[in-house]
This record gives C-alpha cells, sequence and structure tokens, in this order.
C-alpha cells in the first residue's frame, strides 16, 4: 500500500463533538487520502447524544472535510482492519494526556498492529474537551466558539438546563 492510499480512523465518543475534535479531524484529513471519523457506541456509557446524532453532527459540521462517519463496537482495530486503516490519529492536548493515549496506542499495536499518529492540539482549541463542554452547558454557560454551529443548535434545541438533563 503506498503512502497515498492510507486510511485513517478518527475514534472517539464525540460526545459532544467540539471544535477541538474538527482540527484533529481536517488536519488528519490532509495528511491521509481516507480519514473514518469512529463513532464509539458503548452501551456501558451513557451519552448525552444518541450515537446517530452525533454521527449526524460530525456530518453536518465535517461536511467540507471528504471525511467519512460511521459508528462502530467492540475493539476499534477490528474496526480499521474491517476498513482497511492502517493507522489510528488521536489528538493530544496536554502532556499529561500523552501517557493514557500512549498506553492505548501500544495496546492497538499489539492487539492488531496498527500504530497511532499523535497530532497536537492546536493552541486555540487545546483547551475544549467534551467534559467541559457538558460543564458550561449544566451551569447555563455560553457554548460559542467551544463546538460547530449544528452541534450548538442541537443543544440549544434539546433545551440543556441548569441540571444538565438533555
Amino acid at each position: 500500500m503506498s503512502t497515498s492510499d492510507r486510511i485513517a480512523i478518527c475514534a472517539g465518543s464525540f460526545d459532544p463533538p467540539t471544535n477541538g475534535h474538527l482540527d484533529v479531524v481536517r488536519r488528519a484529513a490532509r495528511l491521509f487520502h481516507r480519514v473514518i471519523v469512529a463513532v464509539l457506541v458503548n452501551s456501558e456509557k451513557q451519552p448525552w447524544f444518541a450515537a446517530d446524532e452525533r454521527v449526524a453532527m460530525l456530518v453536518e459540521s465535517l461536511e467540507d472535510a471528504g471525511v467519512e462517519v460511521a459508528t462502530f463496537h467492540g475493539l476499534l482495530v477490528d474496526f480499521a482492519h474491517a476498513h482497511g486503516a492502517s493507522v489510528l490519529v488521536r489528538g493530544l492536548r496536554t502532556a499529561t494526556e500523552y501517557a493514557d493515549e500512549q498506553q492505548m496506542a501500544m495496546m492497538n499495536r499489539h492487539l492488531g498492529g496498527i500504530d497511532t499518529l499523535f497530532i497536537p492540539a492546536s493552541p486555540e482549541v487545546a483547551f475544549i474537551s467534551s467534559r467541559m463542554v457538558k460543564d458550561v452547558v449544566r451551569h447555563g454557560g455560553a457554548v460559542d466558539g467551544l463546538v460547530p454551529a449544528p452541534v450548538a443548535r442541537r443543544l440549544a434545541a434539546r433545551g440543556a438546563s441548569a441540571t444538565g438533563k438533555l
């Protein structure tokens, strides 16, 4: 496989998708022939948005990026193999995050022989996380500049209250 044929996977829960997520995905799209954004479906978690809603928000937010969006459950390496991917892309916001991400990268390498490429977050979005966005929403704060417009619209449409129940 030539480098021009390389397929990359950008995986996460994306609950909700943030401008930080979009930054990493768009940058990966410039590096790889094909990028698949893989939305984790985990029955053990209680996400704010159902998987199909997260997919829809990502599709709307990334319509100009030339990427695909799909859901997966189970092992990410199995999903990657099924789609012919040769690399996983992960964004890093802080040095502290690197330890956990490195351990996950080594496990994915062990399980499926797939390498991980770390892309440092752009400084203007490095402070954004889905968890922090949820905290802002729970406390009635504005999410301008933190999430793409399709996400902000869905947060508003769902009537996010100060209690954080969506």
